[in-house]
Formats: structure tokens, sequence, C-alpha cells
């Protein structure tokens, strides 16, 4: 079992900056991707990143390239999420999930159901 917690979250105006992390603990293995996805009332949810825990290779929805950094740190097993030049539809919670793949290829992945270990979220409000 992996839990996640995420952290960060709040109330920011438009255009500027937050960065949320995600501790993870419990069975943590190098050959894991850790990605964030956001959820707006009535929708399903929406990947925004994803990091390869191994190599760190990473993945960024176009919809945040350019604004928002997945990165990691090993040594505390947290990844975070540097978000700037936030804007009003960057509104949503933000969850962090993790999974742990085989084979020698790092794999990054984009699909919610890739995911097994969720965490509980947290808000993110950007006033205009």
């Amino acid at each position: 079992q992996v839990q996640l917690v995420e952290s960060g979250g709040g109330l920011v105006q438009a255009g500027g900056s937050l960065r949320l992390s995600c501790a993870a603990s419990g069975r943590v293995f190098s050959s894991a991707v850790m990605g964030w996805f956001r959820q707006t009332p009535g929708k399903g949810r929406e990947f925004v990143a994803a990091i390869n825990w191994s190599v760190g290779s990473t993945d960024h929805a176009d919809s945040v390239k350019g604004r928002f950094t997945i990165s990691r740190d090993n040594a505390k097993n947290t990844v975070y999420l540097q978000m700037n030049s936030l804007k009003p539809e960057d509104t949503a919670v933000y969850y962090c999930a993790s999974r742990t793949y085989s084979g020698s290829y790092p794999p990054i992945f984009r699909l919610e159901y890739d995911y097994s270990y969720w965490g509980q979220g947290t808000q993110v409000t950007v006033s205009s």
C-alpha cells in the first residue's frame, strides 16, 4: 500500500503562483510513476502532469505546459507541482496519484485508470 498526502492548495489571484506537494509513504518503489490530476464539479479527473520516479522524465498537459512544472525529491519521497501564471480555469481539486510498473523502459501514464493510489485532494482556487 502507498499513502499519498497532498498539501499546498489555497486561494490565489490570477497570475499568481502555488506549489503543491505530494508526500508518499508506505511501499514506495523506484519503479513508479507519480501524476497530478485535477477535477471540477460535474467533470471527470483531468491529467495535469506526470513524472517517472526513476529517471525523472516528465509529461505535462498542453493546457498547463509552460506554466506548471512537476518535479520530485527522491530523498523526501515527495512530488511537487509548481504552478505559475495561474488562471481562473485552473480552479479545481488537485489529486496526486501513483502506480508502479515493471520492465526496463521508463513509462509515463496520462490516464486516470492507469493509477493505483490516490491522495485525498487539495483545493486550488484562482480568483479573477
